[in-house]
This record gives structure tokens, C-alpha cells and sequence, in this order.
């Protein structure tokens, strides 16, 4: 596929860090709450740059978006988290144009995300769009490129089999307390923080380990009433933390924060404590592994967890990857055609200029000249010619660049600004 020339004046750049090459702790600094993500778009929007996502995960950490160079989209990344550009580097991708484009629809459809099938990503990729859009920074091609992504996912999701099963980073922890912790249906399961995250594993917790005693906690304790009263389970101020961590036997802290809101000075227990943390950055501090009898286990190690779901659906990759370039080259013929309607346009502006002046021409120099019938004929001239050109710009055999210079050439065009 050709790298096609998105816009005169910059490139389209995919700048990121994944889980691939950044752990949980790289991740963490790097990671975007809601106010970063849109302080980074409106400065953005300050620079001129008319077209960026900022995209922020337990995962990864992504700007999609147009620059003259990536480092002006590595510098916003870096200006707005808690992580260097020299760390940024050592386990950052940058993408270009056709490449990016690429990227976006493997992540978008769950192909790049840690657990296979994963559509969790997608949600996320609209509410980055919504919020791009809402900040007046989404341009016409992130506004189709997003829409591109969400129907290829849409068509993943209905005509393959690659997110069936339970599968999600929700699952996974529950799948691990399930193989890790005996008699599960009599231990005491205390879910700290009721994002998300936090639902869906409660959620899993309650359909797989039929167990009555889940108490809840989150700082905002109406939202953990709301989930409490939907399942008939306890609810405890946050207040009562350190207590209720005491009796615990499996602590699970979903709180999303940017600093660790567990720390080995709340803890206090005689009994074997497992602890699953599936927050980015880490919400459990790395002191509390120093305790005897509390085990932790992160995100990273839960998504490392494979079993027969997971290798099922490996098998529909192919198929995905098929659907994806069919919605891709739907796409990518678009922003052909995007491409060269300027052309057209600065074409169809100069065959009017001409047909008016002859028009005008004509009209003086014969008496009975009829300018009406005369411009209605004209007209569906222009309209042939014009669709010819665009016809010939879209077959694939042409080369449309050689082409668009040559049309610009001939008729003296002169473009207006993209």
C-alpha cells in the first residue's frame, strides 16, 4: 500500500508506549487522566495542529494526531505527564501516515490489544474522538478515520469469533483468584474502587465464585451503593478501609489513581492476604511486598495469563485482518479522492471562468444569442469533463500525483489552502 500524502503542510503520526516494551511502572508515568488528556489537545489546538485523539489506557498511552514533526506530539505527551522524553524513547513507537493508519485500526479492533479480543479499546477510542470533537480539534479525516475503525470493529465483533468467551483483564483476575485461592465461596473478597474496571470485576467475581461476602469501598461511596444494590452486597465508608482490609482474605484495588492508594501502612493481618492491583499506574505501593503473609500480583502478570479461551481465538486473526482491510480500503479510497477534489474543484472554478467569458463574449457579438440555453449546455460540458478527470484520478492503474500536477499545469490552476 502506497504512503499517501494526507496533507501538504504536515503528516499524519501515531505516537505512543505500550505494554509491549513499557511495564506497568513506565506506563504509570506516562498514563493521562481526563484533565491531562484535554489540556494536551487545547494546546495542541494553540500550536495549529487541527486534528489529534489522545487515547489513555491501563495499556497504553497514545496521540494520534497531525504534526510537521512527532517530536511536536512527544513534547505535548511529556509536557502534560510525569515522564521524560529520554524515557519516552527508550520504549516509545512513532508511526507515519499510512503506518499509523494501520496501527489504529489493529488497536481499535482488539488485534494489539494485551488480551486477544479485547474490545474494551473501542469504547475508550470514541470517548477520545468525542472529546477531540467537543474541543473543536477532530478534522474532517480523524472524524472518518475513527468511524473506519468503529465498523471494522463492529464487523469483527459480528462476524468472527475472536471476542467470544469471557476474556478481559476483569476476567483474568478472577480466573487467577479462582486457581489461587481454595475454598474461595467462604473467603471474605474486599473490591476497592468502583470504576470500570472495578464493576466489570465485580461483575466476574460474583457470576464465578458464588461467594455472598464482596464488600465494596470506593472514596465516592454512592457510586459503590449503586453497583452494591444492583448485586445485594456490603458496602463500607471509605473511613473503614484499613478495617475491612484487616478481615479481607482477596483485595482487589481498581482505583485508577495516579499515586498508590495502598500502602503497607494499612495493612495489618495475621492471615494470608492476596492482593490483585489492576490499576496504571500501580495503586498498591511496591512496599507492600515486603509484608509476610500478602501476596500481590499486578495487571501485567494477569494479562500474561493464557488458557483455552484466549488460544481459540487466535484462530480468527486471519478472518479479522481480512474485514480490516476491507473497511481500510474503503478508507484509504476516500482520502484518494479527498486528495484531489481540490483539483477538481480549482478545475471546475477555471471551465466556468472560460464558459463565462465566452458566454459573455458571445452574447455581445450576436444579437439573438441565447446566454440561457448557451450556459445550460455549458454547464453539463463542464460536468462531463470534470468527471472524467476525477474518474481517471480514481483508477488504481493511474499514477494521480503525476497526474494532479499535470491538470495544475495545463489549465495554470491555482489551489486554494487545504
Amino acid at each position: 500500500m502506497k504512503d499517501y500524502h494526507i496533507s501538504r503542510h504536515s503528516s499524519f503520526y501515531t505516537i505512543g508506549l505500550n505494554y509491549k516494551k513499557a511495564d506497568a511502572e513506565v506506563r504509570g508515568k506516562f498514563s493521562l487522566d481526563e484533565t491531562a488528556m484535554k489540556e494536551i489537545l487545547l494546546k495542541a489546538k494553540e500550536q495549529g495542529i487541527d486534528g489529534l485523539l489522545a487515547t489513555s489506557t491501563c495499556n497504553r498511552t497514545e496521540l494520534h494526531g497531525f504534526a510537521q514533526h512527532p517530536f511536536q506530539l512527544i513534547k505535548l505527551l511529556c509536557d502534560h505527564s510525569n515522564g521524560t522524553v529520554e524515557e519516552f524513547q527508550e520504549v516509545a513507537y512513532v508511526y507515519k501516515n499510512n503506518e499509523a493508519i494501520v496501527h489504529l485500526f489493529r488497536v481499535g479492533t482488539g488485534l494489539d490489544s494485551q488480551i486477544l479480543g479485547d474490545f474494551e479499546i473501542i469504547s475508550q477510542l470514541k470517548q477520545s474522538f468525542n472529546r477531540s470533537k467537543k474541543l473543536g480539534i477532530a478534522n474532517p479525516f480523524i472524524e472518518r478515520l475513527c468511524n473506519a475503525v468503529i465498523q471494522a470493529s463492529k464487523r469483527i465483533k459480528n462476524e468472527t469469533e475472536i471476542s467470544s468467551g469471557a476474556t478481559s483483564v476483569a476476567f483474568a483476575s478472577v480466573q487467577y483468584i479462582l486457581k489461587n485461592v481454595t475454598d474461595i465461596t467462604e473467603k471474605n473478597i474486599l473490591l476497592f474502587g468502583t470504576g470500570k474496571i472495578g464493576r466489570n470485576t465485580c461483575e466476574n467475581l460474583i457470576k464465578h465464585t458464588k461467594n455472598p461476602h464482596i464488600t465494596l469501598i470506593n472514596r465516592t461511596k454512592d457510586k459503590a451503593e449503586k453497583i452494591a444494590g444492583k448485586f445485594n452486597l456490603t458496602v463500607k465508608d471509605y473511613g473503614d478501609l484499613q478495617t475491612e482490609i484487616r478481615k479481607a482474605d482477596v483485595l482487589v484495588v481498581a482505583t485508577g489513581a495516579q499515586k498508590p492508594t495502598v500502602c503497607k501502612e494499612l495493612i495489618y493481618t495475621k492471615n494470608s492476604l492476596l492482593i490483585l492491583d489492576l490499576s496504571v499506574p500501580k495503586n498498591v505501593d511496591d512496599n507492600v511486598s515486603e509484608l509476610e503473609n500478602v501476596k500481590v500480583i499486578h495487571l501485567d502478570h494477569l494479562s500474561q495469563m493464557t488458557d483455552d479461551t484466549l488460544e481459540r481465538r487466535k484462530q480468527f486473526i486471519p478472518q479479522a485482518e481480512i474485514i480490516i482491510e476491507e473497511v481500510m480500503t474503503d478508507f484509504i479510497k476516500w482520502l484518494e479522492t479527498r486528495k484531489f477534489a481540490p483539483v477538481i474543484k480549482a478545475l471546475k472554478k477555471k471551465l466556468k471562468t472560460m464558459k463565462d467569458e465566452e458566454l459573455d463574449y458571445q452574447s455581445k457579438k450576436t444579437a439573438d444569442f441565447d446566454s440561457e440555453h448557451a450556459a445550460i449546455i455549458s454547464d453539463r460540458i463542464i460536468q462531463k469533463i470534470t468527471k472524467q478527470f476525477a474518474n481517471h484520478l480514481k483508477d488504481d492503474s493511474v499514477d494521480s500525483d503525476s497526474s494532479l500536477e499535470l491538470i495544475q499545469k495545463v489549465f495554470q490552476l491555482e489551489l486554494g489552502q487545504q
